[in-house]
């Protein structure tokens, strides 16, 4: 069994926003695989099916970016997962809008949704997917740039990223982590 676990903040207020291409992720990912997010459970909605033979659930939290942890902590107890069948897919400001980057470990780097997290599993060690989002040009607008949406000249280079996202997901259904960050990361 696969769980892979956008991050973002429920509303349709948030909707487009930067924040919530890990919501938009899941999102493309249930419309190409024929799964529906209909069931409300563990403080989040997901849905599950078979894809490429794996059992697999896309999850939304709905606890709200700074408390993601929460909902995902509750899934994973609930289908014994172990943390090497997750992927937690979300935005980034230290990368330009559309870079993708894989990583099996490390620290939340400043991201909220990505330190409650760690916070509820105990541990540093999952694998990530971060989608690039850009910075503001001040660092007193971050949570008003991470709620907006993007510019007209990003649309399309997010539409590809979450497209590419959903690839890379599909390739981690059959292989290791690391030889999917060793597939993708760095192009």
């Amino acid at each position: 069994m696969k769980i892979l676990i956008g991050l973002g903040n429920p509303g349709r207020e948030y909707q487009g926003s930067r924040h919530n291409v890990g919501f938009e992720t899941i999102d493309f990912l249930a419309n190409k695989w024929g799964i529906s997010i209909n069931q409300a459970k563990f403080q989040g909605i997901f849905g599950s099916g078979v894809v490429q033979g794996e059992k697999v659930i896309l999850l939304k939290p709905l606890t709200y970016m700074n408390l993601s942890g929460i909902c995902i902590r509750q899934v994973i107890d609930f289908y014994k997962a172990n943390l090497s069948d997750i992927v937690v897919i979300y935005d980034d400001m230290d990368m330009a809008p559309g870079r993708l980057r894989m990583r099996k470990k490390g620290s939340a780097g400043g991201h909220n949704g990505i330190r409650s997290t760690i916070e509820h599993l105990g541990s540093e060690q999952f694998n990530r997917i971060k989608i690039g989002i850009g910075r503001p040009e001040r660092k007193s607008d971050v949570t008003d740039f991470v709620l907006t949406g993007f510019q007209p000249d990003e649309v399309d280079i997010m539409r590809d990223a979450v497209k590419s996202t959903a690839e890379i997901c599909e390739f981690w259904l059959k292989n290791d982590f690391i030889k999917v960050m060793n597939a993708y990361n760095g192009k």
